[in-house]
């Protein structure tokens, strides 16, 4: 009974160890990924915030707020 947990532990052992090696490189592509969509993300959310519409928005609710009565 000794050898057939000893044998079937190493199997686990092995799979655990090759299992993790398999998958290694997945966690670095999907971290790249993000990277790109955060990256992508942030472009247009700059972009709609510089733009000119943005702006004027911004400056008139701006305007509004520190010209209320208080």
């Amino acid at each position: 009974m000794y050898k057939a947990v000893k044998a079937r532990l190493r199997v686990l052992l092995h799979k655990a160890r090759t299992g993790a090696r398999r998958d290694a490189g997945m966690v670095t592509s999907e971290y790249a990924v993000g990277v790109v969509a955060a990256v992508a993300f942030a472009t247009v959310l700059y972009k709609l915030a510089t733009s000119e519409a943005v702006s004027a928005q911004l400056q008139a609710l701006m305007n509004r707020a520190l010209g209320a009565a208080v």
